[in-house]
């Protein structure tokens, strides 16, 4: 079973709203056909600037290139993501095979996180980018190119 995010255009059709869904809808066949059930997500824009928060995070992120096993490391926006999350507090802990205890970021889908807490995420989520990433941004300054690139502005 895939789950898809689709947005309602002023046409009335149905579009996907991130590349997953829009991977899957490509990949279908002219005339294919697909059983939905369908669920109402939160507010759809403030995922959108969400994502364009870690963005500019992410974006601005310089990491040491440390090498494991003579590979160097990558920079990872999923795992940037979940860094960010658990530091802004929103982590489940859990244990390894080896019984090392970790912590996990709970996931943001829309089927686990109601909006309230989403708002809750996505300011913490933004002091932890101003303490850690962006030191010589002010929330204002933030606030203004995460809106800015969402075309807001």
């Amino acid at each position: 079973m895939t789950e898809l995010v689709l947005m309602k255009t002023p046409s009335g059709a149905l579009v996907p709203c991130d590349e997953g869904a829009r991977a899957f809808i490509e990949k279908m066949k002219a005339g294919a056909g697909v059983r939905a059930k369908i669920t109402k997500v939160r507010n759809l824009p403030f995922h959108r600037k969400f994502f364009a928060l870690l963005q500019v995070g992410f974006d601005a992120w310089e990491p040491p290139e440390p090498e494991y096993k003579g590979m160097t490391a990558q920079k990872n926006f999923e795992r940037f993501r979940e860094d960010v999350t658990c530091l802004a507090g929103f982590y489940d802990v859990v244990t390894s095979l080896n019984g090392e205890v970790r912590v996990h970021a709970k996931s943001i889908s829309f089927s686990n996180m109601e909006q309230d807490q989403f708002e809750k995420l996505y300011s913490a989520v933004a002091d932890v980018l101003l303490q850690k990433v962006l030191t010589k941004y002010t929330r204002a300054d933030l606030d203004d190119v995460v809106n800015a690139i969402l075309g807001f502005v």
